[in-house]
């Protein structure tokens, strides 16, 4: 295996991933490729770490728009080292820790208003009498407020 030539069949089949998902990811400014003279797609070896980072960081529920700037903050878009991804990590756990909190309020929340029976918001004794909640905005006003009390 070149190195510094990956065909992005082999970049797909290593990364467990589609061509058209490199393609994706490519036209969104993760990953780079170069043309080779027959005019085909060529990667370097380290767009590897790149993608899986750009996965694991998916997993972790992370939005493509907040891995590009964390790989931009890179120093020359290096594919992030160990300390990189420690440090990038890092950043994104008060957000993971938000979103654990609001799926709790939701999961806790959800079968409360469904138990009910009634399905409508607007006529809840419970929650809502008279669609009180409407003069504080639009949406699950109820969750918005539980999960920024937590």
């Amino acid at each position: 295996m070149n190195r510094q030539a990956l065909s992005v069949g082999f970049v797909a089949k290593r990364c467990g991933i589609k061509v058209s998902t490199l393609h994706f990811y490519e036209s969104k400014g993760l990953i780079q490729s170069w043309r080779n003279a027959g005019n085909q797609r060529r990667y370097r070896s380290d767009v590897l770490r790149r993608v899986s980072v750009i996965k694991a960081a998916q997993a972790l529920g992370i939005s493509l728009a907040e891995i590009k700037q964390a790989l931009a903050s890179l120093p020359q878009q290096r594919t992030p080292t160990k300390a990189d991804w420690e440090a990038l990590s890092t950043q994104w756990q008060d957000a993971l820790n938000q979103r654990i909190k609001q799926l709790e309020v939701l999961r806790d929340s959800l079968s409360a208003c469904i138990g009910c029976g009634c399905l409508s918001m607007q006529h809840c004794p419970l929650y809502n009498p008279e669609d009180q909640l409407a003069t504080q905005g639009s949406g699950p006003i109820i969750l918005q407020q539980n999960s920024a009390l937590s």
